[in-house]
């Protein structure tokens, strides 16, 4: 026998569904903001930014019922935004998401985002944590990776409504570049909302086969792609320049958002100047300048970060560069193949002694199998009397003059320039790996440019030159470099042969 919803029960469904074309006025009325006790005790509502794209959609919807109502279909409606950390991007998307499956009864809903880690661990569970907070939760059953309807929901909508609720759910897709059609499939006359979190790094296979969701006359057909802007290839770029006469978008610069300290994001920027990559992608939601004339994208850096990899077997090489001036930093890094294999350490105010001291005590430290097979040392100024210091106490240690001219061809005008290509085909084979906590080494790594010299050469921006841009002497990303100065015959990344240069042994 079916059993009738309670008069209370009636009501809430008669007040949810008039929030069917309201998207604000929903998210407002079923969330608790403003009570005590709950994680929205501190907020009045959604932030303005979100304010401002619940009402686009409102509006969008309002003249579709008017298109309707003139003979003409409904037009899915294309979002794309970028931003900076922090403004909530998830929480909107779960917003978004749960106003669908409440008021558009039957509909569904596909939500997928760069990584499956990111979808199972942030944007599904984001969902999960607004479905906790909402007025109406007890009509759905919320699993790791899907949002689906109560058993005695779904009977409700089954029996009342005659809607068939195989296809009612907002559910969590993961997908593969390999094989993209095994993401396609889903359909809906009722309601389809497709969501990209994290939409930079969605393969562009996924964004081909997605556009088939829409082909069905749903009344509401929404696509929103959302992400930190780190990519200036892909379809999410795309969506701002090329595609941008079908996608509706949007900037958001994270100190602009209200509910988070802006002071925070300001450091960023002032640490690394308004222009730099990693002000423009994490604060600003711009996409980073990086194009044909910068040597490693950003995104190609952090896509490094704490990536799952297949550690090398390869000999381990220490990059020390020495400090030259007073307020620069003696560093050095650690690299054994595709494994970057710590933070890299640095020092100011060290007389040469002291910094071969310095390190003859970390090398000492170690056990047999932890020690470097070779320390790469910049030999200009008085890096060269690091290394003849180093040598004396017994250390493998090789100095090498990164200005000299690498002698191998006829590509590069000196050997910084060769040894700074040869880092970012390190990173372009996307096998390798960089610790947490990297935040100035990736600042480093990202501002270099080249340009081509009259004879056709490639010139990487001087040191001098980055320092005027960064603020500061890049010598971490210098001390990195080094590490590449010498072949790596184990290593999963294949240096080309050298035959011309003693030092490449």
């Amino acid at each position: 026998m079916r059993t009738e919803p309670s008069l209370q029960e009636q009501e809430l469904i008669t007040s949810v569904l008039t929030f069917k074309h309201d998207p604000e006025a929903f998210v407002n009325y079923i969330f608790p903001w403003g009570k005590a006790g709950t994680p929205l005790a501190n907020f009045e509502g959604p932030r303005q930014w979100q304010r401002d794209d619940l009402r686009l959609i409102a509006d969008h919807l309002a003249d579709d019922r008017e298109y309707m109502r003139l003979g003409m279909p409904p037009r899915p409606l294309y979002l794309a935004r970028a931003s900076g950390r922090g403004p909530g991007k998830s929480a909107l998307l779960s917003m978004l998401n749960y106003w669908m499956a409440s008021c558009w009864i039957g509909g569904t809903g596909i939500v997928t985002a760069n990584t499956e880690g990111q979808l199972r661990t942030r944007t599904m569970a984001e969902m999960g944590k607004w479905h906790t907070l909402a007025l109406n939760r007890h009509w759905f059953e919320k699993s790791t990776m899907a949002l689906r309807p109560a058993g005695w929901f779904k009977d409700l909508v089954e029996g009342q409504l005659g809607i068939d609720t195989q296809y009612y759910y907002v559910e969590g897709q993961t997908w593969s570049e390999d094989n993209p059609d095994a993401f396609a499939g889903a359909h809906s006359q009722i309601a389809m909302m497709l969501t990209f979190d994290e939409a930079s790094g969605i393969s562009n296979p996924i964004w081909n086969v997605s556009e088939g969701f829409f082909t069905d006359l749903a009344p509401l057909r929404l696509w929103v792609a959302i992400s930190n802007p780190r990519q200036t290839t892909g379809r999410f770029f795309e969506c701002f320049h090329k595609d941008r006469a079908f996608w509706d978008t949007k900037t958001i610069d994270s100190r602009t958002v209200e509910g988070i300290d802006a002071a925070v994001y300001q450091r960023i920027a002032d640490k690394y100047g308004e222009d730099h990559d990693v002000t423009r992608v994490e604060v600003k939601g711009e996409f980073p300048k990086s194009g044909i004339d910068t040597v490693i994208s950003l995104g190609l850096v952090e896509e490094s970060v704490e990536r799952e990899v297949e550690p090398s077997q390869s000999r381990i090489i220490w990059g020390l560069d020495v400090a030259r001036f007073g307020l620069d930093r003696t560093v050095l890094v650690k690299r054994c193949g595709n494994v970057l294999q710590e933070k890299p350490l640095w020092w100011r105010g060290k007389d040469l002694m002291q910094t071969t001291g310095k390190v003859v005590a970390m090398y000492e430290g170690l056990t047999h199998a932890q020690r470097p097979d070779i320390i790469v040392v910049d030999s200009i100024g008085i890096g060269a009397g690091v290394v003849d210091a180093l040598k004396e106490a017994g250390l493998p240690v090789k100095g090498v003059n990164v200005s000299e001219a690498p002698g191998i061809g006829d590509r590069f005008m000196r050997l910084r320039d060769d040894l700074y290509w040869r880092m970012r085909e390190w990173f372009e084979g996307r096998d390798c790996y960089l610790p947490k906590g990297c935040d100035d080494l990736i600042g480093e790594l990202t501002m270099p440019w080249y340009e081509y010299s009259p004879n056709g050469k490639i010139k990487v921006a001087g040191k001098q030159d980055i320092k005027k841009k960064l603020g500061r002497s890049p010598d971490l990303s210098d001390a990195f470099m080094l590490t590449f100065a010498v072949n790596d015959r184990k290593s999963a990344y294949a240096m080309p042969e050298r035959t011309d240069l003693e030092m490449f042994v």
